[in-house]
């Protein structure tokens, strides 16, 4: 077996034998994906066997891997021993990946990247830096396969399935209107889709081609008369092809869109050049017209109707119960029975697939004992899987996919004496939640105009946690979400702005990390509602979805104030109130002590 170093120097060969001076290596699929791709895509993990998200650039004699603050001490422990160098995005002195690629290649050099996995807009913009240097870019070859050969998973060919309007609340024919409609406002001929979760909101089909989320590697375009959906025939069933005839869905194969993205002649196309690969969007003739934004249904699926709102309640009723039953197991057997992080993970996934209509976890769960929770995205392995003990906290990230809905809760579990200042990181970051979810604010209003709520107990400290606050949540999609998210800092980039609407369902998730010592993090899913509507404007709010208490053994009620204890009592009488039907004998009386009035 290659090493990673081994398998760097025989990248190098192949830049050399092909005149590239620098290859870049992204985390992305063929749809831009930003988090979670099909084992065939990950390229990066590859080359590296860091899991994470982030990116890799490789010269003669420099390799390097950004990724961002989620991740800094897992890379320092996956990276240890090789020949890359972590590059902390972000950080003072750290050049962004793109600023970096520029400046590394050399006048009348050669930059060199997979096409497939690079976006349109990113092409364009390194194609317009590197004119300046009479530089050349190289997209054709796909190195890293090269090298991965027969090694390489093959593409997901895994069946796809009908979400029946039951769960999703309208119909293909009812989307494909609303879709046209704003395709007529914005005066756009053509709509390319290039997300994976947007095929599958628009036709409320689902697959099973990435791990922890239900989406199809599948392409579609849509006009005022067609809609064309690409992918491999073998993969319909008869009940989707059923489906696709009744709303006049024509399937073409996946590679297919490329011929007809160049039979197109002065239209109007619609297409985020973010996540429509270089590749593809080199077959669109210039004498076409390019609207470069997000397509009409990121918006769309941001905003829950009624009864994917419904649904979703249902999931978290569901996922409530599943989680009182992990923590009466874990609180009751901790230092009785063999426990590990794996072992803890694994009783979870058993609760949950008790649930009706339970379709897989909608992330890799994270559980993290003691320090192993400072890295904000580590997942337990045979290598790091912790044994755990009666003290001390344990952090558990995890969620579920339901044909309901989909969902996403973070508990960290005292499972023995803590320390004061435990204590006191728990509180504070519980504070920050419980202020965040009684904000009450204007329309018009962002994520960014509130992650402070969240974040300031922690200012006050002097602590910050290096990721967002809070992300969208998908309806029977993908757990990560956007437009909107909240998160501090002026929007750049991938740094959400968008305004919340009602309908949108984002994550309330502040924590502390302090590396090889602990990690805390309670997060709760959180609805966007209607409030009063005055001179001043709409009001907004949100209302909690998410039903499972917050562990009070932590709780150091000196530093909250009255209306966080009074907050916390009502939140806990509600998870109480919600779950105590399902539950019985000891699972119920350990809920009722868990959700337990407190006072000062």
């Amino acid at each position: 077996m290659r090493t990673v170093n081994e398998k760097i120097e025989q990248l190098r060969t192949l830049m050399r034998d092909k005149g590239i001076d620098v290859y870049y290596i992204p985390n992305e699929d063929d749809h831009l994906s930003p988090e979670y791709t099909a084992d065939y895509f990950k390229c990066k993990y590859f080359m590296s066997e860091f899991e994470g998200a982030g990116c890799m650039i490789v010269t003669q004699d420099f390799a390097g891997l950004w990724t961002d603050g989620r991740y800094f001490t897992q890379a320092e422990s996956d990276l240890k021993g090789t020949c890359i160098e972590l590059m902390r995005m972000r950080q003072p002195g750290v050049p962004a990946p793109m600023a970096f690629l520029v400046e590394q290649t050399p006048e009348n050099g050669c930059l060199g990247f997979d096409g497939h996995v690079v976006s349109a807009a990113d092409t364009v913009m390194l194609r317009k830096a590197l004119k300046k240097k009479n530089a050349k870019i190289h997209l054709d070859d796909d190195l890293v396969g090269i090298l991965w050969e027969k090694e390489r998973p093959a593409m997901p060919e895994e069946p796809l399935y009908v979400l029946p309007k039951k769960y999703t609340g309208e119909t293909p024919a009812e989307r494909i209107r609303r879709v046209r409609e704003a395709m007529k406002k914005k005066g756009a001929d053509v709509l390319v889709l290039t997300t994976l979760e947007d095929p599958c909101w628009l036709l409320n089909v689902r697959g099973n081609d990435i791990e922890c989320t239900p989406v199809a590697y599948v392409f579609a375009i849509v006009t005022q008369r067609t809609v064309y959906y690409y992918a491999d025939k073998k993969r319909i069933t008869d009940a989707v092809k059923k489906h696709f005839e009744k709303y006049k869905v024509t399937v073409r194969p996946y590679q297919g869109m490329r011929k007809d993205l160049e039979k197109l002649q002065n239209k109007t196309i619609w297409a985020d050049m973010r996540s429509f690969n270089a590749i593809d969007y080199s077959r669109i003739s210039t004498e076409n017209q390019i609207i470069n934004e997000s397509s009409p249904i990121l918006a769309f699926r941001a905003c829950k109707n009624a009864a994917e709102i419904r649904n979703t309640r249902n999931a978290h009723v569901k996922d409530g119960v599943a989680m009182v039953k992990f923590l009466h197991w874990l609180k009751t057997n901790v230092g009785k029975i063999p426990m590990t992080e794996i072992s803890a993970q694994d009783r979870l996934y058993a609760f949950r697939e008790e649930g009706e209509g339970y379709i897989e976890p909608s992330f890799p769960t994270i559980s993290a004992y003691k320090g192993n929770a400072a890295m904000l995205h580590y997942s337990a392995s045979e290598k790091s899987n912790a044994v755990i003990h009666p003290e001390g906290f344990l952090l558990v990230d995890s969620g579920g996919t339901y044909f309901d809905g989909t969902t996403d809760i973070t508990r960290t579990i005292a499972l023995g004496p803590l320390s004061e200042e435990e204590k006191k990181y728990f509180t504070l970051v519980l504070k920050g939640m419980l202020a965040l979810t009684r904000a009450h604010f204007l329309y018009g209003t962002t994520g960014n105009n509130l992650d402070i709520l969240a974040r300031g107990s922690l200012w006050d400290i002097d602590i910050d946690y290096q990721c967002g606050t809070g992300h969208g949540v998908g309806h029977v999609l993908a757990v990560h979400e956007g437009p909107h998210g909240i998160r501090w800092g002026m929007p750049a980039n991938n740094r959400s702005n968008a305004v919340l609407e009602p309908g949108m369902i984002v994550s309330n998730e502040p924590g502390v990390y302090l590396p090889h010592k602990l990690g805390i993090r309670t997060e709760n899913e959180l609805l966007t509602v209607k409030g009063k509507k005055n001179f001043y404007g709409q009001f907004l709010h949100f209302e909690t979805l998410t039903y499972c208490p917050i562990d009070l053994d932590a709780v150091d009620t000196q530093y909250l104030e009255d209306v966080d204890i009074q907050q916390l009592n009502t939140y806990h009488e509600d998870v109480y109130k919600t779950l105590s039907p399902y539950l019985d004998g000891e699972v119920l009386e350990w809920l009722k002590e868990a959700t337990r009035r407190i006072t000062r």
